[in-house]
């Protein structure tokens, strides 16, 4: 190895250089799957790469480059500009004036580009100046525009499997050109499970951990004990608050309980802890679960996603993080309605589609003795005052509205209960209506 390529990172010394050497994605390069179909043609399109941080999103855009005779260009969406843009369509049109080749524009963290920036591609794409590859962490359909969105495609990469990482590490410590095997290094098989489970299916994140041990290591052997040392006090997990790993683990957790999964959404629950997630945001979410999937169903689930919420904001960890593993668990297992939240959804389209309607005469205070004069109050009928408590055939909603019904309770938990008093009274209110 030349002093040169030894000061170089690791991780970039180690990046496949052929399309057979990448790892974990077999799903877009297999045999006759589209993109490997489209590189062996050399028939490009402009495309965007999503998928989480070390999965070969930068070195898939080289190596189709590569393999397709085209110039590479890069522009990072975090330290460039519009600027950086218009040098990089300059150098593509004299490189295709003067070659007649074509040139790959790759843009890292494309999403970090706002709207105009993402548009200034936008010709250029169109008359094939060049082709555009774009590499993101975030959703394609939240962070980039609809207009650049309609001429690319989107290519979903994969996290790499642990026995993945743990072949590229194993591959590192072996290659004797531009990995660490001549330095003739061991690795234990404890240390190496350790390590790639920590890369959590990141080959870049993996290959620096390894460089750092090998820099650290006394002897010939890295060892459990040394992968600790060098990882203690990072994060280990991918998880962004603002991210898509955050909203995906969220959902799973909420669809969880609702599925009624206790151990699946304990499961989420701990690895948002894990990920370094705020426990007050996860009380926060189930108050809106109890209301929205339990519901009357269990009125308990309410009142226990409170306490729990209370007594992490009391207490702290990890008795708070207790309280609410609790209160999780009791909603995964509560019988489930969402008729609370189809009655108020309902209740708003209706309250939005037909503007300011006038509230009853009947139903309104008379505080005052032109009120009483204009017929605020008159003929209300008290419902203490009635048998049962209830005024049947009474109206309560504006003209135009009456006898909607929003809230139709399940046949699970106390709505059965709720139901069958519902019935009830309707029946009441037709016995009276017909009377009249």
């Amino acid at each position: 190895m030349s002093e040169q390529q030894e000061h170089r990172p690791l991780a970039d010394r180690m990046r496949p250089r052929t399309l057979a050497q990448v790892m974990g994605q077999a799903h877009l390069l297999g045999p006759d799957k589209p993109l490997s179909k489209a590189i062996e043609s050399g028939r490009l399109h402009s495309m965007v790469f999503w998928g989480p941080p070390g999965t070969g999103k930068t070195t898939l855009a080289r190596i189709i480059a590569d393999s397709c005779h085209a110039q590479f260009l890069t522009v990072s969406a975090v330290l460039g500009g519009v600027k950086d843009i218009r040098a990089a369509i300059d150098k593509a049109q004299q490189y295709r004036d003067v070659y007649a080749k074509d040139t790959i524009l790759f843009v890292d963290e494309a999403h970090r580009f706002n709207k105009a920036q993402q548009d200034s591609f936008l010709p250029h794409v169109e008359d094939g100046t060049i082709t555009f590859i774009g590499a993101t962490t975030e959703n394609p359909s939240f962070e980039l525009n609809n207009a650049l969105l309609s001429r690319v495609r989107v290519y979903l990469l994969k996290p790499i499997s642990r026995d993945g990482i743990i072949d590229i590490i194993q591959h590192a410590l072996q290659d004797t050109e531009h990995g660490l095997g001549h330095r003739q290094l061991m690795m234990d098989s404890r240390a190496l499970q350790q390590l790639a489970e920590v890369a959590d299916g990141d080959a870049r994140r993996a290959l620096n951990l390894l460089e750092i041990a090998s820099d650290l290591v006394e002897e010939h052997t890295i060892d459990r004990d040394l992968i600790e040392q060098v990882i203690s006090g990072g994060g280990i997990r991918r998880f962004d608050k603002g991210g898509e790993a955050f909203y995906d683990q969220i959902s799973a957790l909420h669809k969880s309980v609702r599925g009624t999964a206790p151990d699946a959404a304990l499961y989420w629950f701990a690895r948002m802890l894990d990920g370094g997630c705020d426990p007050l945001y996860i009380a926060r979410r189930l108050v809106r679960m109890a209301s929205e999937d339990i519901g009357n169903a269990d009125p308990r689930g309410l009142r226990l996603a409170l306490d729990a919420w209370d007594t992490q904001e009391r207490l702290g960890s990890p008795e708070g993080e207790l309280a609410i593993a609790q209160a999780i668990i009791f909603l995964a297992c509560a019988p489930k309605s969402n008729a609370v939240y189809k009655a108020y959804n309902a209740a708003m389209r209706d309250a939005r589609a037909n503007g300011s309607l006038q509230v009853p005469l009947h139903l309104r205070n008379a505080p005052t003795k032109l009120m009483k004069q204009l017929d605020y109050g008159k003929d209300y009928r008290y419902a203490h005052n009635e048998t049962d408590a209830y005024a049947d055939g009474e109206n309560y909603f504006p003209e135009g509205l009456q006898n909607r019904q929003y809230y139709y309770p399940v046949d699970r938990g106390l709505e059965i209960k709720i139901a069958e008093k519902l019935a009830h009274l309707r029946e009441l209110d037709k016995k009276k209506n017909r009377n009249r």
